[in-house]
């Protein structure tokens, strides 16, 4: 991305605090898998969607009249192993920075930073030890009244840049679209390469495999491919089942591409046609989630999409004797739930499940032009529940799309991914 971009966030940034506030916005560290083997590294998003950087360790300063970075220092040594650092001058020449430093030059220079400046804004809870040594380092300075000096008094989550973050800009449109091509490679394959006998796992890898040849940092989230009963398991992530004959294949997945992901569920047969009961709960499902795609739009309260879906989903199983009763009360009892347990969507971007608020002011927040969210009704049959037709046992079905809030006419960005029953038919046959 162009690095006026983020040199124009940390500006509006800026322009946000007030005097006598600071932000601190800290990179990742790298995290150890097993022993000395560290995890594939990926940067913090809230550090990235500020400076464009993944170094690790890094720490960005804001005032609304200083800026500055704290960096790993250039080491030849080091460098051989891991990689070129960018080193403290190129950081603030890229971000047009006030001042740069060594990251060991942070304890020396915090007290400093902090002096006199009333609000701090910190994300705490991602790290228990740094927030403990800034609240400690905080207490210090403010033992220090005598002399003039004190620390930060008030201490907030900096929600304004969450905010910021869920109105997506053009060029994070640009990004979602091509991290929803990617993934529609890789949910194609899926449908015409699926056979009897498979096992999840080399579903799973069709997918990692189709997301990385097409540049991909891999799956936004952990790969959900559920086959049969395991499809009402709605974090299933095993993925180590034999698919087996009749059975239906959920598959949840979305590729991550320059720090955004898409986010896609879609269901088909292991064989070349749904089963009559297959068939009908998916046809269900997927005339609920057209509506509300088609209610996703600005000015509408968010959680008012998901109201409308448990009515359209209710009305549908009350239709096909899985549900007995009128449709108010099996709403206000919560029966419903017995079939369908989450919610029709969340805030997509960087994060899988993006940064924001929902409600506000104790009332679900309107959608605004912008904002890309998920549409992902489901229902679910418990296999072991004997209440429930012995054709529905097992049925686990969600479709999810990404959707980007433009007017009255909301744009669905993973369209090109087939979804209709005739269209996933032809391409299992």
């Amino acid at each position: 991305m162009d690095q006026n971009i983020f040199r124009k966030r940390i500006r509006e940034v800026q322009n946000l605090l007030k005097e006598s506030e600071v932000l601190l916005l800290f990179a990742a560290p790298q995290k150890i898998r097993n022993r000395d083997v560290e995890y594939k590294f990926r940067q913090d998003s809230d550090y990235y969607y500020l400076t464009g950087i993944e170094e690790e360790d890094g720490v960005l300063v804001l005032r609304r009249d200083f800026s500055a970075h704290f960096a790993l220092p250039k080491d030849k040594e080091k460098e051989i192993w891991t990689g070129i650092r960018l080193g403290k001058e190129e950081i603030k020449k890229r971000l047009e920075l006030d001042q740069s430093f060594d990251l060991g030059e942070w304890d020396p220079k915090i007290s400093d930073i902090l002096t006199n400046q009333f609000t701090l804004y910190h994300f705490f809870g991602k790290d228990s030890k740094r927030d403990s040594e800034l609240l400690e380092l905080i207490s210090s300075l403010n033992r220090r009244l005598r002399e003039g000096k004190f620390g930060p008094q008030r201490w907030e989550i900096p929600n304004f840049l969450h905010e910021m973050r869920m109105l997506k800009s053009p060029e994070e449109i640009e990004k979602l679209k091509e991290s929803s091509r990617i993934t529609a490679l890789g949910h194609e394959r899926l449908f015409k390469e699926t056979k009897v006998g498979m096992y999840e796992f080399e579903l799973e890898s069709i997918l990692e495999s189709e997301y990385l040849k097409h540049g991909a940092w891999g799956g936004g989230y952990g790969h959900i491919v559920a086959a049969g009963k395991n499809a009402t398991i709605l974090h299933y992530t095993t993925n180590r089942a034999k698919i087996g004959d009749n059975e239906l294949i959920l598959v949840d997945s979305g590729a991550e591409k320059d720090y955004y992901t898409a986010d896609v569920t879609r269901v088909f047969p292991s064989g070349k046609k749904f089963t009559s009961e297959q068939r009908t709960i998916y046809q269900l499902v997927l005339d609920v989630q057209k509506q509300a795609i088609l209610d996703t739009k600005q000015g509408v309260e968010f959680n008012a999409v998901h109201e409308k879906t448990v009515k359209n989903l209710t009305s549908g199983l009350i239709d096909l004797g899985l549900l007995k009763g009128g449709l108010s009360e099996i709403i206000e009892k919560g029966e419903y739930r017995r079939f369908y347990m989450h919610r029709t969507g969340h805030y997509l971007g960087m994060d899988v499940h993006d940064v924001g608020r929902y409600f506000e002011n104790g009332k679900s927040k309107p959608m605004q032009n912008g904002l890309v969210v998920t549409v992902e009704p489901g229902l679910y049959f418990d296999p072991t529940d004997e209440t429930i037709p012995a054709g529905f046992r097992g049925i686990g079905v969600r479709i999810e799309d990404d959707v980007l809030v433009n007017g009255d006419n909301p744009v669905v960005l993973t369209s090109m991914i087939a979804k209709e029953v005739d269209e996933i038919e032809a391409m299992r046959g």
